[in-house]
């Protein structure tokens, strides 16, 4: 599909193709009536539009008589030059679906861009395994293990606040383990092949797991009325009810000081968490700032 093409189309129809890309690329299929639903159109202008975009980017998309949906072509090459920021907008939250443009803002603003993006190719065949409920052959680069190849079985995206993660059974390990995305490569989607029990996210118990915490400002920062302010506190408290497999990277995200004591020191440390056996038993509790869990604690002080 040419850009010339693109521009002999209306906004609303581009942005109606623009969704069906996105559905097809990173959900690995799409219906009529999931055009219908989105844009409150007709049955047959639904028709039309994945007729339009299957002419114009020919092996994109095929027909899949069994599902009776079109699903992922298996040339497919992107049209729509989507930023990964939007498509994880899209992923998470819900909007950005339409065609991608430039927008004059309307206000004067600038935020802090994030310093690493997953790779959308990457990012795609994640989300079809998720939706899919299949298992995802990978080629997976870590710190420690260097390059192995493996096979997850991925459920959720996880933002930490830095970069993205995917959660995932790992058949490797034999345990529930997050995978940076950015270190994903040479992904293939194992569609139709077997899932056991025990590989489902309800089995996994971080996952599953509630922890409820209370973040008060540190008090040994000045002005804790500003605080209290900033974060909108009830009754001088912050409370959260996150999973647990979230909680380690959301209190560093924020610089929250989980020592039993308050005796972290920092401009960044304006919240501390008043009770820190609320993430005892929570795995990635040793990246929350401070923390040391009553064993650590019990051994520091048979130290002394």
């Amino acid at each position: 599909m040419s850009k010339e093409q693109l521009a002999d189309l209306t906004q609303p129809q581009r942005d109606r193709l623009a969704f069906v890309e996105l559905r097809v690329r990173f959900i690995g299929e799409i219906r009529r009536q999931d055009l219908v639903s989105r844009f409150g159109i007709q049955s047959a202008a639904a028709t039309r539009d994945l007729a339009l975009y299957k002419e114009l980017a020919a092996g994109n998309i095929d027909y899949d008589s069994k599902g009776k949906s079109y699903v992922l072509g298996s040339d497919f090459h992107p049209v729509f030059d989507f930023p990964p920021e939007r498509v994880l907008s899209w992923l998470t939250q819900g909007f950005g679906d339409g065609e991608p443009v430039r927008l004059k803002a309307w206000v004067a603003c600038e935020s802090p861009s994030r310093l690493t993006h997953p790779e959308l190719d990457a990012l795609a065949s994640v989300t079809r395994a998720i939706h899919h409920e299949s298992p995802l052959k990978i080629e997976y680069h870590s710190i420690s293990s260097g390059c192995t190849e493996r096979e997850i079985v991925p459920f959720a995206l996880i933002d930490n606040g830095l970069r993205w993660h995917v959660r995932a059974f790992d058949r490797k390990t034999q345990e529930f383990r997050d995978f940076v995305i950015t270190r994903i490569r040479r992904p293939v989607v194992l569609k139709g092949k077997q899932l056991e029990p025990h590989e489902s996210s309800d089995q996994d118990i971080q996952w599953t797991r509630i922890v409820e915490l209370e973040l008060v400002p540190h008090p040994d920062q000045p002005r804790p009325e500003i605080t209290e302010m900033d974060y909108s506190m009830q009754d001088g408290a912050l409370r959260l009810k996150l999973r647990a497999a979230t909680a380690g990277y959301i209190l560093r995200k924020w610089s929250v000081d989980c020592s039993p004591d308050h005796s972290l020191r920092g401009h960044e440390y304006r919240l501390w968490l008043k009770d820190p056996l609320a993430i005892y038993g929570v795995k990635n509790a040793v990246l929350a700032p401070g923390y040391r869990s009553p064993d650590q604690q019990r051994l520091e002080a048979e130290s002394d």
